[in-house]
Parts: C-alpha cells; sequence; structure tokens
C-alpha cells in the first residue's frame, strides 16, 4: 500500500495559538550533549530536527523560537558535532542534530556522531518526532537517505520539513515537492505530511510551531 502524502494544511486557529504560546515563551539552551550519558532527564516530550549541512536548519530553529542567534550557523560543514538541548518552557525539548553529510570532518568523528545518533534515535523514549530537513531547491539526496532509513529502523516518526522555499521558482518548487513525496514512498516511519518553509520570508513556520506544540 503506497501512502498518499500531501502538504500540511494550515493550522487551525486553537492549534496555531498553543504554537505561538510555546515558542513565545522562554527558549533556553540547556546543553550540548557529545554521548548518552549526558543527556538531560526525559521528563517531557521532545521533538529533534535533522537535517544535511547548509539545508537551512539554524536558520529555520531561529525562525520558529523568534530568536536571531539561538542556534547558531557553522561556516564549516561539520563543525557542530554535539546535539544541542533547547528548552521550550517546561513541556517540551527542542533537539538540534548536528548536520550530515559533509566532508571536511576527519571519518573518526563522522564514525563517532553517527554513533550517537543512532544510540539517541533508537534510545530515547521521550522523542515524539523527528523534522528531517529537505533544500527546496534540492528535493531528497543520497546523503538524506541515510538518515530516513536510520529513522525507519529506530521507528521513529518523522515528518519532512523543505527549507529555503523562497529561492526557487514555482515549476521548480512543484517538481521538488513532488520527488520529495515520491522518495519518501518506501520509508514507512515517514508522516504523511510535509511542511513547506522559509525562514526568510516566515512561510510555514506557523505550521511547525502549531505540529511541535499540539504532539502528544
Amino acid at each position: 500500500m503506497t501512502l498518499a502524502f500531501s502538504l500540511a494544511p494550515e493550522p487551525e486557529d486553537e492549534a496555531r495559538e498553543a504554537g505561538r504560546l510555546l515558542f513565545a515563551g522562554p527558549v533556553d539552551f540547556v546543553k550540548g550533549v557529545v554521548a548518552m550519558s549526558g543527556l538531560p532527564p526525559a521528563d517531557r516530550l521532545e521533538v529533534c530536527f535533522a537535517g544535511r549541512s547548509n539545508v537551512g536548519k539554524s536558520s529555520l530553529i531561529n525562525a520558529l523560537t523568534g530568536r536571531k542567534n539561538l542556534a547558531r550557523a557553522s561556516n564549516t560543514p561539520g563543525r557542530t558535532q554535539e546535539i544541542n538541548y533547547f528548552a521550550l518552557g517546561d513541556s517540551r525539548y527542542l533537539v538540534d542534530l548536528p548536520g550530515y553529510g559533509y566532508a571536511e570532518a576527519p571519518v573518526a568523528i563522522v564514525a563517532k556522531w553517527q554513533a550517537l545518533l543512532k544510540q539517541y534515535l533508537q534510545g530515547r523514549q521521550t522523542l515524539r518526532r523527528a523534522f528531517v530537513l529537505i533544500d527546496t531547491r534540492h528535493g531528497v539526496k543520497e546523503v538524506d537517505e541515510e538518515i530516513l532509513s536510520m529513522l525507519d529502523r529506530a521507528a521513529v516518526t518523522f515528518q519532512v520539513v523543505m527549507t529555503k522555499a523562497d529561492k526557487v521558482n514555482r515549476a521548480t518548487r512543484e517538481a521538488n515537492i513532488a520527488q520529495v513525496m515520491q522518495a519518501l514512498q518506501k520509508h514507512p516511519a515517514a508522516y504523511p505530511e510535509i511542511v513547506v518553509t522559509s525562514s526568510e520570508k516566515g512561510e510555514g513556520i506557523e505550521t511547525l510551531r502549531a505540529l511541535v506544540a499540539t504532539l502528544q
């Protein structure tokens, strides 16, 4: 059976307000984690954001939280090797995973971070959803398939968030959305709604906030 993928609908008013309130409240950096033993207590629901290097993850997190420098973009792909935890009030953790798909980091560091990522995805009971960022300019690339398959194996529900939607024309946008939907057909852990965003223009930001706020 093939899943019918669609674009995420505009949030209902109640969900939109819940999202606004959650992200308008305190957002604090908790810690950077380099080993499972360093994870904060699993005392609240959490969501994580994953994406290959330079997909616009830091910009998206900053747009969601309304803070310009909460998540710092690294100029060197693969520089950030920590799992960064942010607290959304006292009800949610927003988890920023290191960028993947970079060539400049040493092989040993890449192997270590992949092992940590695998442990995190398989072992974090409070993780409700992974948001996987895909660049609207490129669609799903081979390097993305690796993380999607890892999420399948970990049985973690993931939802694709397409970034930089303002950087392409309508035809390219529609073609790459169709390509993403097609690529997701073979991933059983994929949530069947895609969120299209632009951190610069604000597109999709309210939808994403509402999703994080209303996960159970």
